[in-house]
């Protein structure tokens, strides 16, 4: 049970990372300069970064969140 509980967690982290991540490169390249949208796709850490400093707030703060949960299950399934 602990560990379905332990890859779902993972899966969901994975996903919401992805998943704010795409926002977050969409969000950027809706503004000028439009091509930091395609550079922070395919840099991740660009993405928040970019995303901070053009008030993305929530979307950088899901993004980090989501990748802290994603550490954190990572590090639970290897141990299991």
């Amino acid at each position: 049970m602990k560990d379905t509980v332990v890859v779902a967690l993972l899966v969901v982290a994975f996903a919401l990372v992805i998943t704010t991540h795409v926002a977050l490169a969409l969000g950027l390249a809706k503004r000028q300069p439009r091509w930091r949208g395609a550079v922070a796709l395919v840099v991740p850490p660009l993405a928040p970064y970019w995303g901070w400093q053009e008030h993305m707030r929530k979307r950088v703060a899901l993004w980090a969140g989501g990748l802290l949960l994603y550490v954190i299950m990572l590090v639970l399934a290897s141990r299991v």
